[in-house]
């Protein structure tokens, strides 16, 4: 695995994977436009999972959590390149065009864009930049393909002004309802707390009022019950399941079933 290529560091990078399948939980702060070179793309979010291979290209919602799996194909590896639009970037194209949004974005959270000459065009004029991160380019020049990203988009999907000129905060969601759909997501608590549109004491004390316990003691106690589930019911291994529940480590995972069940996860089924 080489690691992302930043073109322009924290917006523009270059992605590549070779030869074997990557899996990660990544919280997506701000809207995302990955456009996939090579090789099979799939992000993973509480409500849905959407894929993508070579051509295509996906608008991430701000604000969520996911899980990516980067998988290259028989004789092809794995290239993306991503672009992140940040906010106060968006503001001043907002202010530049005067663009005003009255209302939340309610649409769908991630939307695969129709291919146009115009985007395809765009997205092959970075590929020399990608591949030759040694030349280095510079800000200006960066910025500009990140606003000509942002106007094609705009020319492709007019509809897409409300998803991308949003700039409201997260309203305060369900608390009960969004843990219980996220809690195998391993991320500190408070990102879970911006996510659910608190601050860390607000969420905390939340917390406490619904489960009746704080927050990284729920998750541990969550998390070992659904493991517990999987291989009593679903005959799935230790081994197999442990990343997808928050553990860092097969080791932790463990640890921490014995300790809450009296033994070891691989004794459990036996």
């Amino acid at each position: 695995m080489i690691n992302p290529n930043e073109i322009l560091p924290g917006v523009i990078f270059f992605s590549y994977l070779s030869a074997t399948r990557k899996d990660k939980v990544a919280f997506l702060g701000n809207n995302t436009l990955v456009l996939q070179v090579s090789g099979h793309f799939t992000l993973q979010t509480a409500s849905e999972k959407i894929s993508m291979r070579s051509g295509q290209m996906l608008l991430i919602q701000k604000n969520q959590l996911g899980e990516i799996t980067k998988m290259p194909l028989e004789n092809e590896e794995y290239q993306t390149i991503v672009i992140s639009l940040q906010e106060d970037f968006l503001r001043k194209i907002a202010m530049e065009e005067q663009i005003e949004i009255t209302r939340k974005y309610a649409g769908p959270s991630n939307i695969l864009i129709p291919g146009s000459d115009f985007l395809h065009a765009f997205f092959q004029s970075l590929i020399p930049y990608v591949r030759h991160p040694e030349e280095k380019i510079t800000t200006a020049v960066g910025m500009l393909k990140v606003k000509e990203a942002v106007y094609l988009l705009l020319h492709a999907m007019p509809e897409l002004k409300n998803f991308l000129f949003d700039f409201s905060e997260p309203h305060k969601v369900d608390l009960e309802k969004f843990m219980a759909s996220n809690f195998h997501f391993n991320i500190p608590v408070e990102k879970f707390a911006e996510l659910t549109g608190r601050s860390l004491a607000g969420f905390k004390r939340d917390f406490q009022k619904i489960f009746g316990m704080a927050p990284r003691h729920w998750l541990q106690e969550r998390r070992l019950s659904e493991a517990r589930h999987l291989i009593e019911h679903k005959n799935k291994k230790p081994s197999a399941i442990y990343l997808d529940l928050g553990f860092e480590s097969l080791s932790h995972f463990s640890h921490s079933f014995k300790k809450k069940f009296g033994k070891a996860p691989t004794e459990w089924a036996l």
